[in-house]
Formats: C-alpha cells, sequence, structure tokens
C-alpha cells in the first residue's frame, strides 16, 4: 500500500516549529559568533580615534629623574613635566597602539649635585618619538627614536666653575608599563649615556618619571585612558 503525505499534517508541523520560537524570532542556524575584540586603548569606555591627543601631566606627589645612578638620590630633579602624543593605531586587542610623542617639556627643576648651584634647562631632542602601548601582559610601553634622530636629553647647568651643559643619548630600549589603577605611564632607570659636554659631566644618567592621569585630551571632558 503507497502512502501519500497529508498536507494539512504537514503545515501543521510547520505551525508548531515556528510556534516554538520566540515572537519575531528567526531559526537558528548554528552557534553565535563571538563579540568583536575591543581596541587596544579605550576612553570613557569607548576607542581612542586615531588622530586623538593624549595628554599626562606628571603623577601627583612625583618629580622627573635624571640621575647619575640607579638609586636616584643624586642628580637633576623636575617637578613639572607634561607629556603629548599624537594617536597613529588603536588596532583590536590583543595588539599594540602606536603613537608619535609630540611633546616633553621640563620646568622646576633642581639639582643636588656637588659644585651644581641651579639648574637653567633640562630638554630632551630630536622630537618626535615613537610611541608603543601594548595589550599584552603588564601593559607594556615603548620609546624610540623617530626620524629626526636618536633620544638625547640636555642639562644646562650653574656650577661652581660657570655654566656647564651635558647631553646624553639613549642606550639600549626606553621601556615602560602602563598602569590601569592610575591611568599612567610609568618610566624607570632608562640609561643614557653621555654624548658631549664639560668633563665635570657624569658618563651617564638614568631617567624615571610617572606620567599621569593619561587622558584624550581630543575628548569632551577629557577622559581618562585605558589600556585593554
Amino acid at each position: 500500500m503507497r502512502l501519500h503525505p497529508c498536507p494539512a499534517l504537514a503545515a501543521a508541523a510547520v505551525a508548531l516549529a515556528v510556534g516554538a520560537l520566540p515572537a519575531g524570532a528567526a531559526p537558528t542556524t548554528g552557534p553565535a559568533a563571538p563579540p568583536a575584540a575591543g581596541p587596544v586603548l579605550t576612553a570613557g569606555g569607548t576607542a581612542v580615534a586615531v588622530g586623538d591627543v593624549l595628554l599626562a601631566p606628571l603623577a601627583a606627589g612625583t618629580r622627573a629623574t635624571f640621575s647619575s645612578d640607579t638609586t636616584g638620590s643624586t642628580g637633576v630633579f623636575c617637578g613639572v613635566s607634561p607629556f603629548t602624543a599624537k594617536v597613529l593605531a588603536n588596532p583590536a586587542a590583543p595588539g599594540t597602539a602606536t603613537g608619535s610623542l609630540t611633546g616633553l617639556t621640563f620646568g622646576s627643576c633642581t639639582a643636588n649635585v656637588t659644585g651644581v648651584t641651579s639648574v637653567r634647562s633640562l630638554t630632551v631632542g630630536n622630537l618626535a618619538y615613537d610611541v608603543a602601548i601594548g595589550s599584552a601582559a603588564g601593559h607594556p610601553v615603548t620609546l624610540t627614536a623617530g626620524a629626526a634622530g636618536p633620544i638625547q636629553a640636555s642639562a644646562v647647568l650653574n656650577s661652581w666653575f660657570g655654566t656647564i651643559t651635558c647631553t646624553y643619548q639613549l642606550s639600549g630600549a626606553f621601556t615602560g608599563t602602563a598602569d590601569n589603577t592610575a591611568h599612567a605611564l610609568v618610566f624607570r632607570n632608562a640609561r643614557f649615556v653621555k654624548s658631549a659636554g664639560s668633563a665635570l659631566c657624569p658618563g651617564e644618567g638614568y631617567f624615571s618619571a610617572s606620567y599621569g592621569p593619561l587622558t584624550d585630551s581630543t575628548r569632551p571632558g577629557g577622559p581618562a585612558v585605558d589600556v585593554n
């Protein structure tokens, strides 16, 4: 005996299957796609845009130091040092955001070096520098020389023997970390070696500073920047 499909039963089965779905829902064809990864840098919960300018003062209660050894006890100490960078790329995490360090200046500087009576200036040369901020563990931050030349620092000092100038260039990598709790970029003991200047200048110097909070100055209200 040949069986013939019943159109009424088939229609009822389809109606039951559709009725089992929530109103307005479409049948699923597979597992849901994973959510898109967020960017490396966010500010106020949204992506930092390419071209935005990031600003940071020295962290409250800290100084930028350019010392003669890694203890940081003897050298030049500055109470003002604004940091300015422009964002060039902000890919999805995990990844590395890049930028250009266009401004790094120093003010309110003193010294406790024997023979030095005051600090005329402390400046960096050959800006802009390249900046990289990674989403890897520890949120590494790296500064490298740009097209203008090596990362360089010069101190002009008044001393018992008149005015002396000490010029240093970075030796090795200039690395630090990003701290989301304080929204800060932290650098410790970046080593510089003397490239020019008086015989009274130490042969090397170590730079340390904490910059924060790092904010997106292009956005209204300047929200703090997080590294994801």
